[in-house]
């Protein structure tokens, strides 16, 4: 029986299995490996009855273009361009490999190459610059038109505005926009926000890949922040506060210039739920 070393990280209860890719046959390097093989391992740690229980698959590996290579892989096998929580948790799982509490690391991802800065257990990592900003879409859900925004902030995100957060039904709702006709092919997450004041948002998300409610999602913490700025049109602001499901309230901060965020960065704790062993 063939087994592997793993570290479960959670990142503002977005959950994470992390396996450096130097285990698997041949030492090949991450991008190399078998794309049915990787899905259906994903699928099988990601299972929170018969597996681990994640929301992801994180492989790490070497990188020609920064110092490591992260590659996502969904609960449901699909593979992520960008993953926010789980590349501070990467940053995290690094720092602690190399013994230095306080590190700068490059992370190479599909999206491009993240920047992230490790002081202990609070992690901070820099996206790439956000794109397809678009405004007020009309989404027509169960015979009601919703003003949906977009933009990409490193993976496609829906940004819906909402009083009484509590009572949305993020699955049944989430489920019909992600999956929209105005979002194909790729579809997009869904994040619901309520505004409590100026630079100080809550967020419920729907995830692509998780196909669920997760309890926080970076890259979505990080678009509803800039819709926000923009909708408000926020001057005296660069940084929101953004509370998800989870509770924990992370930081986004941005720069702001003729109308386009630049310098965006998403800070919030990391930590290690357990180390184990795991049999293929």
């Amino acid at each position: 029986m063939k087994s592997f070393k793993f570290t479960k990280m959670v990142a503002s209860g977005n959950d994470f299995v992390i396996v450096d890719s130097l285990q698997f046959k041949a030492y090949l390097p991450i991008r190399q490996a078998g794309k049915l093989k990787l899905e259906n391992l994903a699928k099988s740690l990601c299972n929170r009855r018969f597996g681990i229980g994640a929301d992801g698959l994180l492989l790490v590996g070497r990188s020609r273009k920064a110092g490591i290579e992260m590659r996502i892989f969904n609960a449901d096998g699909s593979e992520a361009q960008m993953c926010g929580n789980g590349a501070r948790c990467v940053a995290l799982w690094e720092s602690a490999r190399r013994k230095t509490p306080n590190a700068k690391l490059n992370i190479e991802t599909k999206a491009g190459v993240i920047h992230s800065e490790v002081r202990r257990e609070n992690v901070r990592i820099r996206l790439t610059d956000p794109k397809d900003l678009k405004l007020n879409i009309p989404v027509k859900v169960n015979n009601r038109t919703l003003k949906v925004n977009f933009i990409n902030t490193g993976v496609p995100h829906a940004v819906i505005f909402v009083n009484g957060l509590e009572n949305i039904d993020v699955d049944k709702i989430g489920r019909q926009v992600r999956f929209h006709k105005k979002f194909a092919p790729k579809g997009a997450n869904v994040n619901f926000v309520e505004i409590l004041s100026d630079n100080f948002i809550r967020v419920r998300t729907y995830e692509r890949g998780v196909e669920g409610e997760t309890l926080a999602c970076g890259t979505g913490s990080a678009a509803s922040a800039l819709i926000t700025a923009y909708n408000l049109q926020l001057m005296i602001y660069s940084m929101v506060n953004v509370k998800t499901r989870g509770g924990e309230i992370l930081k986004v901060y941005f720069d702001k210039c003729n109308g386009a965020f630049k310098n965006i960065w998403l800070e919030g704790k990391a930590g290690v739920v357990y180390k184990g062993e795991y049999n293929v």
